[in-house]
C-alpha cells in the first residue's frame, strides 16, 4: 500500500492536461479543503476529484471487481474511501464549492471529459 502514490497519479496528469487548456490557475492537492480535492479553483470555488474506479467503487467493470484475497479488508476499506468521499463532497458543497468527480474510466474519451471540464469551468 505504500507504494500506492496518491498524487500524480496518470489519470491525475490526463485531467491536468485538459484543464490546462481551459483555464489555468488551479491549484493542486489543497490540505486546507476537505478531502484535498486534485484540482482547485480558489477565486471560483471549483474543485475536482480524479478518482481511481478500484480505490473509490466505481461501479465500472474495474471498480466493482474485489480481489480474492483478503476480501473482508477490501470491502471494508473501499465502503470507508466511499463513505469519505461523500463526507468531503457535502462539507466543500456546504461551504459553497462546486464539486467534479472525474472517474478513471472516463478518461478513455477524453472528449467527453473535456466538454464536462468546459461546462463546469465556464
Amino acid at each position: 500500500m505504500r507504494a500506492v502514490k496518491s498524487r500524480n497519479t496518470t489519470p491525475e496528469l490526463a485531467v491536468r492536461k485538459i484543464a490546462r487548456t481551459i483555464s489555468s490557475g488551479y491549484r493542486l492537492n489543497r490540505a486546507d479543503l476537505p478531502g484535498k480535492p486534485d484540482l482547485a479553483w480558489i477565486g471560483a470555488k471549483r474543485a475536482i476529484f480524479v478518482h481511481g474506479c478500484f480505490w473509490h467503487g466505481h461501479e465500472c467493470r474495474r471498480g466493482a471487481r474485489i480481489p480474492k484475497e483478503n476480501r473482508d479488508y477490501w470491502v471494508g476499506k473501499i465502503a470507508r474511501n466511499k463513505a469519505r468521499d461523500v463526507k468531503n463532497r457535502l462539507h466543500l458543497e456546504a461551504a459553497g464549492w462546486r464539486v467534479l468527480t472525474i472517474w478513471e474510466c472516463e478518461l478513455r474519451d477524453t472528449q467527453e471529459v473535456e466538454a464536462r471540464l468546459r461546462a463546469f469551468l465556464t
